[in-house]
């Protein structure tokens, strides 16, 4: 199988060796990353996440953790292929505002799951909102319900190395193609988050309104079209764009609408886009 969809030679840290994180974001934009931390985002095996929340959840409900779809342990979902669900007893390493472990986090089953249209995997856990806030002190981060804005200021939040990555959106990629998959109207960042193998998974952080906008998957590393690894932009008119050391992420607003009551996947709810098994 070939290598999760990130902007570094992301095989290595499967077996166990470490990438150097990338270097340390602009002074220009330190202070606005110091209002995003880490509290809520989680460090799986191989990938980053967070706990989060839709605008209707309920403290009572069984608590989400989202990351990508390449991220699952069952591999990479087939073009075409959605996950609903499944059993799971992944871990989750849960972080507070400083990036310090806290708890480790169990999930009982993938509730969703896919590489089609988006790269997204919601894990349900076994803990609800209330238990991890009394526990931890800790809040889920919540989905913004709205298509996100070019120029936002964003932070990605990598629980994986416990690095934050500040740029803004710089626009939006109509269809992302990378190998066998195609991603729909992905966020494109300005060149400063410089995103790397391990950061697969975290929230990008809209940085005024601190909610969750996209969740960050890919980059091109080395300017080869369309492959593996080096993701290109498809326009409505067909015509390709490579943009070698750019990276992205894909939308969450989307989510939203298929998150219903006990925060339960209803892809069939009104307004609920994700792609269907």
């Amino acid at each position: 199988m070939n290598k999760p969809l990130v902007g570094a030679v992301f095989g290595l840290l499967l077996i166990g060796a470490t990438a150097a994180p990338a270097t340390a974001v602009g002074a220009q934009h330190e202070a606005k990353a110091k209002a995003v931390t880490f509290a809520g985002t989680v460090a799986l095996s191989n990938c980053s996440g967070s706990v989060v929340r839709v605008p209707d959840s309920q403290p009572t409900d069984p608590a989400l953790v989202m990351s990508n779809g390449h991220c699952l342990e069952s591999g990479f979902p087939g073009p075409g292929e959605v996950v609903v669900d499944q059993p799971s007893s992944r871990t989750f390493s849960l972080l507070n505002s400083a990036g310090s472990k806290v708890a480790t986090l169990r999930a009982n089953k993938i509730a969703y799951g896919t590489m089609t249209d988006t790269d997204v995997s919601l894990y349900q856990l076994t803990s609800t909102y209330a238990q991890i806030e009394s526990s931890y002190g800790i809040k889920a981060l919540e989905l913004s319900a709205s298509h996100p804005t070019a120029g936002t200021a964003i932070t990605v939040v990598s629980g994986y190395w416990k690095k934050t990555y500040s740029c803004n959106i710089d626009g939006f990629a109509y269809r992302l193609k990378e190998g066998e998959w195609t991603w729909k109207d992905s966020v494109r960042y300005t060149s400063t988050c410089n995103t790397i193998g391990g950061t697969s998974g975290s929230p990008v952080v809209d940085q005024a309104s601190g909610k969750v906008v996209a969740v960050n998957n890919t980059g091109n590393e080395d300017g080869a079209r369309c492959t593996d690894n080096n993701p290109c932009e498809v326009d409505e008119n067909g015509t390709v764009t490579v943009r070698e050391g750019i990276n992205y992420a894909q939308e969450t607003y989307g989510i939203v609408p298929c998150v219903g009551v006990g925060n339960k996947i209803d892809l069939s709810a009104p307004g609920c886009e994700l792609p269907k098994p």
